[in-house]
This record gives structure tokens, C-alpha cells and sequence, in this order.
């Protein structure tokens, strides 16, 4: 999603928080009635669009007295025509920075990682320890597989799970992140593999939002079920985090 979309929606995120507020402070609103927490609720999941701003609170009200100004057809107290063009730059700013912090943890990640007994890194970057040894047969890049996976950030937090959904995916190889591609062609049926993906082979400095940040270092364990060519089974089920991202 370009920055400027995600900027639309954040602001569009805070003239649905507000919508209740009558110009008060925001965290002084009460969810008296089902409408008020329709209005937060969506508000909440909006707002994830602004995360990456790191907005502080004085930033915050700026973006909030712009917003009610316009609302209210008030005059502008900037020259709208030349800010506008600073605000792509700005969020493009505040996101590479964002992703630059993130990629760094993720290298210290990686190298904490790839000291554990057993742990083997590929050329590409890719980091991965295997938990069970399969014995069946090894995919290859635009074969279609069946797998459980649990994928995590570095602190722990699930963002897409399989496992927990209780159902097993299928997908072919060569529709996912670049990590996955790599990854799977590295194990057997009946195996599971854990991996650690850096940015560069997941989705980058972008991420998928929002529960992806951009920079992401992922981390996943894969169990491996069953390999097919492609075309042998009925429309495969989408890749992980539902957006299959080609190589």
C-alpha cells in the first residue's frame, strides 16, 4: 500500500475515534451506546495505519486540529498547496526509519539465532533448525505442499497461525514470500522446520500491515504434510497472511 493510502486511512481512522468527541480530549469519550463502539472499533482497527508515524502527542493533536478544522470548513492555517506535497515524504520518512530500527533488531536476532546447536544458514540469509527429520518426498520451487504453520515476530507475537485456526493450507511454492519458497524446498514430508526470515526475504521494508511491521525479521515453525504438482489438486488455498507475495 502506497504511503499516501495509508495516510488517507489513518486520518480517516481519527474522524471516526473523534466522531463522539464534540472537540474534547478523544480518551475522555465514553462508548455509552453499541454505535459509539461500532464507531471505536473501527476507529481501532483503522488507527494500526498510523502506528509506523510513531506520532507523538503533540504531532497527534496537529494531525487532530487539522482534521476537525476541515470538518468544520474552518480556514486553514497553513498553505494547504504546499503541504500537501510534504506529506508523502514525511510518512515515507518516518517509515524507512521505522523499518531501519526493526531490520537492525532482526540481525541481532538472526545472530542469536544461528548460534543454537543445530541451527544452518543459506547464502540467501535464510536461518533454519530442524525439529523433526522427514523421510517423503522434498518439494520442488512450483510445487503445490500442505502444511501447519505458526508464525511469530521476534517478540513472541502470533500473526498468523494455521495451527491455531486447526486446519492445515495448501499453496504452491512459488506464490509466497521468497523465505517460503527457499525454506520448503529444504525439508521432506513428515518433517518440521523452524525458520527465521529476514526482512529482505519476507515482505521487506513495507511489511503487512498491520500486523507485519515493516523491516520484520519472522519467525516460523512449518510442518510438512504433502507435495503435489501443480494443477494435481482443486484451486489451492491462498498463502500465508492470505496475500501470496510472487518472488
Amino acid at each position: 500500500m502506497k504511503a499516501s493510502k495509508w495516510l488517507t486511512i489513518g486520518v480517516a481512522s481519527l474522524a471516526l475515534v473523534s466522531c463522539n468527541g464534540g472537540g474534547t480530549d478523544p480518551k475522555s469519550v465514553k462508548l455509552d451506546n453499541e454505535d459509539d463502539k461500532t464507531f471505536y472499533a473501527m476507529g481501532f482497527m483503522l488507527g494500526s495505519n498510523l502506528q509506523r508515524l510513531n506520532l507523538s502527542d503533540k504531532e497527534m493533536g496537529a494531525l487532530y486540529k487539522g482534521l476537525s478544522a476541515s470538518a468544520k470548513n474552518e480556514k486553514a492555517e497553513v498553505e494547504m498547496a504546499t503541504y500537501q506535497q510534504k506529506i508523502q515524504g514525511l510518512f515515507k520518512e518516518r517509515m524507512d526509519k521505522a523499518a531501519a530500527k526493526e531490520k537492525e533488531g532482526g540481525k541481532a536476532f538472526l545472530e542469536k539465532f544461528s548460534k543454537e546447536e543445530g541451527v544452518k544458514t543459506t547464502a540467501s540469509g535464510l536461518s533454519y533448525k530442524v525439529i523433526k527429520e522427514g523421510t517423503g518426498a522434498t518439494p520442488g520451487a512450483e510445487d503445490v505442499v500442505e502444511v501447519h504453520y505458526h508464525g511469530t515476530l521476534m517478540d513472541g507475537t502470533v500473526f498468523d497461525s494455521s495451527v491455531e485456526r486447526g486446519q492445515t493450507i495448501s499453496f504452491p511454492l512459488n506464490r509466497v514470500i521468497k523465505g517460503w519458497t527457499e525454506g520448503l524446498q529444504l525439508m521432506k514430508v513428515g518433517g518440521k522446520t523452524k525458520f527465521v526470515i529476514p526482512a529482505d526475504l519476507a515482505y521487506g521494508d513495507a511489511g503487512a500491515p498491520p500486523k507485519i511491521p515493516g523491516g520484520a525479521t519472522l519467525v516460523f515453525e512449518v510442518e510438512l504434510f504433502k507435495v503435489s504438482k501443480a494443477g494435481e489438486q482443486a484451486a489451492p488455498a491462498p498463502a500465508p497472511q492470505g496475500k501470496p507475495k510472487k518472488k
